[in-house]
């Protein structure tokens, strides 16, 4: 029984495979596919193809319908049957497919962005390929195969007829043949595409001509070449007449042109970017160095972007659609990361209005540190014990910023006390001294600063100290303090003056049989000159130096 069934499934389905296929031309759909079956290699008639056509006579339509085929598949276009209308009445309320106003809306344009004046219009009961189009055949058959094989296939009929294993030889052969040149071409445009960027580069950037540079240029030729070589095949590729293959191979030629166009374009941002970095480098402030890597990721996302949605118009999706997808996506994303938003509206702020540069000390909303790096989303502060902040840029492009790194000078006040019973003249040598070191000391702003006896404490008498450093940098600053300290301490201890402890002190002065305990002092004023000299030769040969080996925490 079983055996009966399966011989009955197979003359079915030998009889439904043999059936007849007619010409049909009531709906869009049937129209289009007699065209297509009766153009194949094993069901060719074209004779049957030309009955879509109206109105030429049988030569002339033949022809026309032949172009047709040829044109569609040149261009690397294929027929989704399943998408076609397949009803008598289809009417086009959009307009596409003509470029005059027609009263007659029964029409259907099969790719209305690629080919728009190719499409179907309904006459009586019947569907046709439009007067509009059979116009225009001649003219894109010109375009799409302007690369012609005529004079060859006039000159050696035979070799064009030969076939190998049922296939036409010449085809693989020119396939053969366009991959060859191609190999060709590549080594004969490399080196004249990339003389070509250098002498651009040399005629916009004369400054900038570093082994980088070329190396980058050497690597945005090879994509332009292999673009232009695309270009070539895709010009050669449909005198071929591979049919059916064609689509596939123009397809894969249109994704690899878009891969290569994007390479291309991040390789010239990455030349732009570093021809920006190093023009003039020593003018850039550090914040606009920071920059260049920021709109380096910026550039790479925006293309990559692009060149995704172009490979999505390389499928067949319609390039409004996509740009309206894109943009509601946009604003779904925008929406779903407010504060990612704020924070990229925050980096913007900061780049255009720089309120610090890279390494300035700045204090704002209880932080304090040395700015490292601005990035997309935060601005990363070290503190002056290692901590690590991580700010928002949001917050940080409303917040009040004290930049103590755009200071002209570092201000340093100090008070030193010294005893009560330090003898006047002794003191104003001290202070006469204080200042010989702060003309000499090599950080200072010698013609700005205070050294004067400015109050009497509790247990003190007190010397007010204060001075500007040049070094801006915090480091540096530590480093000039320390220079200045040692000397005074050095000059205090070559007088004899002493400085006073935050402390009560009860003292007798005279007791029996023992010598007094009152401190002695020198009182020689020559003898005080003659330690002072002393004193500033001995810092202004080596007290100052600087240790450049020296190492230095950060702080504020």
């Amino acid at each position: 029984m079983k055996r009966i069934l399966y011989l009955i499934l197979f003359v079915s389905s030998f009889v439904f495979g043999q059936e007849d296929i007619k010409v049909d031309l009531s709906t869009p759909r049937t129209t289009l596919y007699t065209h297509y079956y009766f153009l194949r290699p094993d069901s060719y008639d074209l004779q049957k193809a030309a009955s879509t056509i109206q109105g030429l006579p049988a030569e002339e339509a033949q022809s026309k319908a032949k172009k047709i085929k040829e044109i569609i598949d040149g261009k690397g276009l294929r027929l989704d049957f399943a998408k076609i209308p397949n009803f008598p009445d289809y009417a086009d309320s959009v307009g596409h497919g003509t470029r005059t106003l027609i009263s007659n809306k029964n029409r259907y344009s099969p790719f209305p962005l690629r080919l728009p004046t190719l499409y179907l219009e309904k006459t009586g009961s019947n569907w046709y390929f439009s007067r509009e189009t059979l116009a225009d055949v001649d003219k894109l058959h010109a375009e799409t195969f302007s690369f012609e094989l005529t004079w060859l296939k006039s000159r050696f009929p035979k070799f064009f007829e030969t076939r190998f294993f049922g296939m036409l030889i010449w085809k693989p052969l020119g396939l053969l043949i366009i991959f060859l040149f191609s190999v060709i071409l590549y080594y004969l445009l490399e080196p004249v595409i990339f003389f070509i960027l250098r002498y651009v580069q040399k005629f916009f950037a004369k400054k900038v001509s570093d082994e980088s540079v070329r190396l980058m240029l050497h690597e945005l030729a090879r994509p332009l070449v292999f673009v232009v070589i695309l270009k070539f095949v895709k010009w050669t590729l449909p005198s071929l007449q591979l049919g059916e293959w064609n689509a596939l191979l123009i397809t894969g030629i249109k994704i690899a042109e878009t891969v290569f166009w994007v390479v291309v374009f991040l390789k010239i941002a990455k030349v732009v970017l570093r021809i920006y970095h190093g023009h003039n480098e020593d003018d850039k402030s550090k914040l606009d160095r920071q920059l260049a890597p920021i709109l380096n990721k910026v550039v790479q996302a925006f293309v990559i972007l692009v060149g995704f949605l172009h490979i999505l118009t390389v499928f067949g999706v319609d390039p409004t659609t996509v740009l309206a997808g894109a943009s509601i996506g946009g604003i779904a994303v925008a929406f779903a990361a407010q504060d990612s938003v704020k924070n990229l509206i925050g980096t913007i702020v900061i780049f255009l209005d720089k309120p610090f540069q890279l390494g300035d000390w700045v204090a704002f909303s209880g932080v304090e540190g040395s700015v490292e790096r601005v990035g997309f989303r935060s601005t990363v502060i070290r503190a002056a014990d290692t901590t690590i902040y991580q700010i928002p840029n949001s917050k940080i492009s409303e917040a009040d910023i004290n930049n103590q790194g755009l200071r002209v000078y570092r201000r340093y006040k100090t008070e030193l006390g010294v005893r009560y019973d330090t003898p006047p003249e002794l003191i104003e040598a001290f202070i006469k001294g204080i200042k010989k070191i702060i003309a000499l000391h090599p950080s200072t702003k010698s013609q700005a600063y205070n050294v004067d006896f400015i109050a009497f404490g509790d247990s003190a008498l007190k010397i007010l100290v204060n001075v500007y450093f040049e070094g801006l940098d915090w480091g540096e600053e530590q480093s000039s303090k320390h220079i200045l300290h040692i000397a005074i301490v050095k000059l205090a201890a070559s007088l004899g003056v002493q400085f006073a402890f935050p402390s009560s002190t009860l003292m007798i002065e005279e007791l029996p049989g023992q010598t007094s305990l009152a401190p002695k002092y020198e009182t020689n004023m020559e003898e005080v000159e003659k330690r002072i000299e002393k004193i500033m030769a001995d810092f202004e040969n080596k007290d100052h130096v600087i240790d450049p080996n020296a190492s230095t925490e950060r702080g504020g």
